[in-house]
């Protein structure tokens, strides 16, 4: 069964800085584009970054040179390092994982973790 566990949101103040962490279980890692989402009230739910198994990595324009994406693929772990934070990336962050393989479609998500800037 696959699981994606995030942690590391909480309440900081703008520009101030938060480490997210997602976990992952399941078998799920290997050849796995992860990534992070976010979602504010009343907004869709948006890409803020991703990664691939050989680690090329993507970034919304909101976030580039504020927010740094990685993974260990030993920990099977994801993380988001969120820097120079502003009250408007306050969401509920989501962990992702996709991966396409033998006609195969696989997408999971994480239950989600809240981070909340403060003015």
């Amino acid at each position: 069964q696959v699981q994606l566990v995030e942690s590391g949101g909480g309440l900081v103040q703008a520009g101030g800085s938060l480490k997210l962490t997602c976990a992952t279980s399941g078998n799920i890692f290997y050849a796995t584009v992860m990534g992070w989402y976010r979602q504010a009230p009343g907004k869709q739910r948006e890409l803020v970054a991703d990664i691939t198994f050989a680690r090329t990595t993507n970034y919304a324009d909101s976030v580039k040179g504020r927010f740094t994406i990685s993974r260990d693929n030993d920990k099977n772990t994801v993380y988001l390092q969120m820097s120079s934070l502003k009250p408007e990336d306050t969401a509920v962050y989501y962990c992702n994982a996709f991966r396409q393989r033998f006609g195969l479609r696989e997408e999971y998500w994480g239950q989600g973790t809240q981070v909340t800037v403060s003015s």
